[in-house]
C-alpha cells in the first residue's frame, strides 16, 4: 500500500517504494555547472478570479504573489481557454485545445477534437524539454486523461474511497508517460481536499492520506520535495505545479476561513468597487478602463436573505486562495536556499476566471462523492441551509461572487467574454527581467506557453515524436515581451471556442458569442476592455472579416464536427 505523509505535520515527504528523500544539508548555492540555462516553473491555479490576488487588486492575503509580481511583472491581458481541461491541454501542448483532443471536456465524444485525452499528434512540454536534458517533475492536477461519469452505486463507493476498482483512466495517458520523470497528484479535475479521488504517485494509486491531509499543502509540499531532489543535479529542471484550489467544492481548514470571516459582509458591489479601485491605483489597469456594470443590478445586499452563507463561502474561496499563496512561497522560499532562484523563470496564472458553477444542484455522481471515507453523508446545499467549508458540505461560490472575482470584467469560467479568458499572469525571473514590477498590456495566450519554454531551453519543437506526426504548434514565444517589452504583432490572431461559445481576437478587435445560435459582438479592447460598448452594428464590415477568419479557423483546428 502506498502512503502519502504530509511534511507539513511530519517534516518529510515519504511514498513508500516510490519517493525517498535524504536529510542532506540545504545547498545555499546552485552547484557549479556549465549548464547555464534557467530552470522554468509553471505554476497554475484553478478557477481563480482575474482579480483575486493582492498585487491584481484583491483583498485577500497573497504576499508571495505579490513579491513576485512586485520584483517580476504582471499581464493584463493574457489569456486562457475558458476551462480547466482544456487550458491544461493548451499550456502543455502548445495547441489550440482541439487540436490536442480535448476541445470541451475529457470524456470521449467521437469526433478528432473530442477525444477527451491528449492525442498521439501531441506533444507536451515535458517531452520537448526532456529531449534536451532538463529533468522534468510535475504535481496536483492533470485532468487531461479521458474519464467517465460515475454515477452507479458502485461507483459512488468508488469515489468516496470504500471500493476500489484500480486505474483511474488509461494509465499510458499519465504524466509519466508524456514526459514527466516524476509525477504526485490527481488525475480527475474535481476533489474533495481533505481526502481527493484520482490520487497517483508517478502511475501507482495512493490509497489513503493521513487525517490531517489537505491536498494545496500536499501539492506545494510534494514540489518543495521534487526541487530538493532536482537541485542536487547539474542539469535544470521543468517543474509544472498544477493547484486544483480554489476550484469548487470549497473547502479549507476553519482557522484560515475564520481570517476572512468579517471581510464579506460588506457585500458584492463593496468588495468589487474596492478591487477595481486598487486595480488602477496599482497600475495593473489605466485608469480609462471602466468598471463594467454588476451583471446583477436587482440584488441589494441588504435584502440578501443569505448573506451569512455567502459571506462565508467567498470566505472560504479567499481562505484556499490565501493557502495556495503559502505554498507558493514554500516552493520559492525552496528554490532560493538551493541557489536557484535567480536563474528560475516562474510562470503563474489561472486555468480560467472564477467559477459561477453551483455544484450543489447536481448532487452526487461524476465527481462528486455522497459520502466520505468514512461514511459521514455529503451534503449538496442548494437552499443554502449549510455553511460551506468543511469535508461535509459541497458547494461554490455560484455567478454572483464570481461576477465579483473577476473585476472589473463581465461573466465567468466557460464563457468567452474577458472575465472567462483573462488570467492572472506573473512572470519572475531575476537574471532576465529588467524592469521590475512593470505590467505588460502586450495580448498572449497560454497556447504561447510551449513556445517561450523551448525558447528558454534552447530546444526545438519536433514535427514527429515517438514515430507519430506532431500538428504544428500554434504559439509565439512572448520572452521578447518578458524581456525586452517588444511591441506586440499587431496581425495577430486569437481563437476560442468552447461549447458553442466562440470568439477571436485581432489586434484590438474582439468578436464574442454566447452560443452558436446568438448573433456575433464585437468590442474594440483598446478602447474597452471590459466589453461595455457592443459596436457589431456600427462596422459590419469588421463582423464580417473576423467571422470569416473564425471560421476558417474552427476548421483547421478541428472544432468541427462538434458532437
Amino acid at each position: 500500500m502506498l502512503k502519502y505523509i504530509c511534511p507539513r505535520y511530519t517534516g518529510f515527504l515519504l511514498i513508500t517504494g516510490i519517493l525517498l528523500l535524504s536529510g542532506c544539508k540545504k545547498s545555499s548555492e546552485k552547484k557549479a555547472s556549465e549548464d547555464k540555462r534557467p530552470n522554468i516553473v509553471i505554476v497554475m491555479a484553478d478557477d481563480m478570479g482575474f482579480s483575486d490576488a493582492g498585487c491584481y487588486g484583491g483583498e485577500i492575503h497573497t504576499p508571495n504573489l505579490d513579491k513576485l509580481a512586485e520584483n517580476g511583472l504582471r499581464f493584463n491581458a493574457f489569456y486562457n481557454t475558458s476551462r480547466c481541461c482544456p487550458s491544461r491541454a493548451s499550456l502543455l501542448t502548445g495547441l489550440y485545445s482541439h487540436q490536442a483532443g480535448i476541445g470541451r471536456m475529457t470524456m470521449d465524444q467521437g469526433q478528432p477534437g473530442y477525444k477527451g485525452y491528449l492525442g498521439d499528434n501531441t506533444v507536451t512540454i515535458a517531452e520537448v524539454l526532456k529531449k534536451v536534458g532538463y529533468q522534468t517533475g510535475m504535481v496536483g492536477k492533470w485532468h487531461v486523461s479521458q474519464t467517465n461519469e460515475l454515477k452507479s452505486e458502485k461507483q459512488l463507493k468508488w469515489l468516496a474511497h470504500q471500493e476500489n476498482y484500480g486505474a483511474f483512466s488509461d494509465t499510458a495517458t499519465y504524466p509519466t508517460h508524456r514526459g514527466f520523470d516524476k509525477y504526485y497528484g490527481n488525475i480527475w479535475g474535481v476533489v474533495d481536499y481533505f481526502d481527493p479521488f484520482s490520487l497517483v504517485n508517478g502511475d501507482k494509486q495512493v490509497m489513503d492520506v493521513p487525517k490531517d491531509y489537505y491536498h494545496t499543502n500536499a501539492i506545494g509540499d510534494s514540489s518543495v520535495a521534487y526541487v530538493k531532489q532536482f537541485s542536487k543535479q547539474k542539469e535544470p529542471f521543468f517543474l509544472y505545479v498544477a493547484h486544483c484550489a480554489p476550484h469548487w467544492p470549497i473547502q479549507a481548514p476553519e482557522d484560515v476561513i475564520a481570517k476572512y470571516d468579517s471581510v464579506y459582509t460588506k457585500g458584492w458591489r463593496a468588495i468589487r468597487q474596492a478591487r477595481y479601485k486598487r486595480l488602477i491605483e496599482k497600475g495593473v489597469l489605466k485608469s480609462n478602463v471602466a468598471l463594467s456594470n454588476f451583471m446583477f443590478p436587482e440584488k441589494k445586499w441588504n435584502e440578501n436573505q443569505d448573506k451569512v452563507w455567502d459571506a462565508k463561502a467567498m470566505a472560504v474561496h479567499a481562505a484556499m486562495v490565501d493557502i495556495l499563496d503559502k505554498n507558493i512561497g514554500k516552493l520559492v522560499d525552496q528554490l532560493e536556499a538551493e541557489g536557484e532562484l535567480d536563474n528560475t523563470v516562474i510562470f503563474f496564472l489561472s486555468d480560467n476566471g472564477a467559477s459561477s458553477e453551483r455544484p450543489s444542484k447536481y448532487g452526487p455522481g461524476f465527481d462528486r462523492a455522497g459520502s466520505t471515507r468514512d461514511g459521514r453523508t455529503v451534503i449538496f446545499p442548494v437552499e443554502k441551509d449549510s455553511l460551506p467549508g468543511s469535508q461535509t458540505v459541497l458547494a461554490g461560490i455560484g455567478p454572483v461572487w464570481a461576477n465579483v472575482a473577476n473585476t472589473p470584467f463581465r461573466y465567468w469560467k466557460a464563457q468567452e467574454y474577458e472575465g472567462g479568458i483573462t488570467t492572472p499572469f506573473i512572470v519572475h525571473w531575476p537574471k532576465g527581467i529588467k524592469e521590475k514590477g512593470a505590467v505588460r498590456e502586450q495580448p498572449a495566450h497560454v497556447v504561447d506557453l510551449m513556445a517561450t519554454c523551448i525558447d528558454l531551453a534552447g530546444a526545438t519543437y519536433p514535427k514527429s515524436f515517438k514515430e507519430h506526426g506532431i500538428t504544428p504548434t500554434e504559439g509565439n514565444s512572448i520572452l521578447p515581451i518578458i524581456t525586452e517589452n517588444t511591441a506586440v504583432d499587431s496581425t495577430k490572431v486569437y481563437f476560442w471556442e468552447h461549447f458553442g461559445g466562440a470568439a477571436l481576437r485581432k489586434g484590438s478587435y474582439k468578436l464574442v458569442r454566447h452560443h452558436n445560435d446568438t448573433p456575433w459582438e464585437l468590442y474594440n479592447l483598446t478602447k474597452d476592455r471590459t466589453e461595455t460598448t457592443n459596436i457589431a452594428q456600427q462596422f459590419p464590415g469588421i463582423v464580417k472579416e473576423m467571422e470569416e477568419i473564425w471560421n476558417q479557423r474552427a476548421k483547421e483546428l478541428k472544432v468541427f464536427p462538434a458532437p
